[in-house]
């Protein structure tokens, strides 16, 4: 491997210098990288935050059947409809990635995302237009999870290429800082508005107002990315190539198909226990164990600005001692942690349910510290982008998405309020299993690509 101090770069219009097989970044450049990449994250999430949390509400205004249950059903299944296309989001935007470049198509990817969020505060109730306002936003949310299938893997794809071999666990662990604080800053919103607003003026026009912000949100965001230039790794892909590369989709799917099941098993773990935690609890709190609505939300928000805090310092981490053993650490702990931590949130009390939740959302930390910089490294340049983007949205669709959905039919099942803590274990056997077969990449150039170094 050639280190930096043998580098001379030559001039170029380009802000990370290539020379003698060696790439040099500029670290203003790559804040600005991962700054553009997580807003993309953050706006996610923060739809995601207010669509949980103003699902009475918006159940009122699609979906007035007069039956309270129905309402939120028809709710939550307009939103799942989001992760049923996400595959096939993640099969069209991920192979143009790898043949158009990543800054491309993660501007459309924007785009898309927020005119879908956006639109949805303009739909007309039920009472305007009747059946036309469930179908709108039916549409909506279609439009959304399409475009969410290009944007996890390009976002991390994104920084992993951009950022230094020795600094790319930290520089990606602020994707995820962005996710958290997408999410707080919408479910906060929704908390403030049903605290200030009358039940009347929140079903009139209030709930409009979360999704209004998604539109400046999405300019900023299209204006932080259409700033930035392709990515070093992609831009030498495209240079070693006579024509702009063309992946057929079986060779991103065949020919990576032990990657990909790698992939798929971290993903898995990843966001079965990110889902259990950050969409489920607050449900499980309040409908299982009769806690208030207003304080479950308060003590997951609680949990999660303690997530954010330890963040970048954990990305650092594996950074120093690799991203296998800290994602090893996270699956064993849900392992052997998952029953005692959900015993003591059953116990009630507040700070019973808060030092629950708080160890489960740092063990979920070493998931979301170290899964942007360790997925991008499992594919080479070629294929990075479509490869990554079909394993994760279909383990995503099909497990992570699904999760809340799954854990309440066991329980109705069998009764047993455990269920939680034990498909949590269960998807950390998965993920352990997938680690034990990955291969260690903190501290590696990412594979078909040159070795990255820092530039000062």
């Amino acid at each position: 491997m050639a280190t930096a101090t043998a580098v001379t770069p030559r001039p170029t219009t380009r802000r990370a210098a290539k020379a003698r097989n060696v790439t040099v970044t500029d670290p203003a450049l790559v804040r600005r990288a991962v700054k553009a990449a997580a807003l993309g994250n953050a706006m996610e999430w923060f739809d995601f935050g207010v669509y949980s949390y103003i699902a009475v509400t918006l159940g009122k205004v699609f979906f007035p059947s007069g039956n309270p249950t129905a309402q939120l059903l028809s709710t939550f299944g307009a939103f799942a409809a989001a992760f049923l296309v996400r595959p096939l989001g993640g099969m069209v935007f991920g192979p143009l990635g790898d043949r158009i470049g990543r800054q491309k198509v993660l501007a459309l990817t924007m785009i898309m995302m927020a005119a879908g969020t956006f639109a949805i505060g303009l739909i007309p109730s039920y009472s305007v237009i009747g059946v036309g306002a469930p179908l709108l936003l039916l549409a909506a949310r279609l439009v959304q999870g399409f475009s969410t299938g290009g944007e996890y893997a390009g976002a991390s794809t994104f920084i992993a290429e951009y950022a230094p071999d020795k600094k790319r666990g930290f520089f990606g662990s602020w994707l995820e800082f962005g996710t958290l604080a997408g999410y707080i800053g919408g479910a906060g919103l929704v908390t403030l508005m049903t605290a200030l607003l009358s039940s009347d003026d929140l079903l009139s026009w209030g709930w409009r107002i979360p999704f209004l912000i998604a539109g400046p949100m999405g300019i900023i965001g299209l204006y932080l990315r259409m700033r930035l230039e392709e990515t070093p790794a992609f831009a030498a892909q495209l240079e070693k190539a006579e024509a702009r590369p063309k992946v057929p989709l079986r060779d991103m799917v065949a020919g990576q198909w032990k990657a990909l099941l790698i992939c798929m098993g971290l993903v898995l773990v990843f966001n079965v226990t990110d889902y259990m935690l950050l969409s489920y609890m607050p449900s499980y709190l309040t409908s299982e164990l009769k806690y208030d609505e207003t304080h479950g939300l308060l003590v997951v928000l609680g949990v999660m600005a303690l997530m954010m805090i330890v963040q970048p310092f954990a990305g650092a981490l594996t950074d120093r001692i690799g991203r296998r053993p800290v994602i090893a650490a996270g699956c064993a702990g849900f392992l052997l942690l998952s029953i005692p931590a959900l015993l003591l949130i059953r116990q009630g009390s507040l700070l019973a349910v808060g030092l629950g939740m708080a160890a489960l959302g740092l063990l979920l930390v070493c998931f979301t510290a170290a899964m942007p910089a360790a997925l991008p490294a499992l594919f080479p340049t070629r294929v990075r982008y479509g490869s990554l983007s079909i394993g994760f949205n279909v383990s995503v669709s099909l497990f992570g998405g699904t999760t809340p959905l799954v854990v309440t039919a066991l329980i109705g099942a069998t009764g047993n309020m455990m269920m939680p803590a034990y498909y949590m274990m269960a998807a950390a056997v998965v993920g352990g299993f997938a680690v034990w077969r990955m291969s260690e990449s903190a501290g590696r150039p990412l594979p078909g690509s040159a070795p990255s170094v820092e530039g000062s």
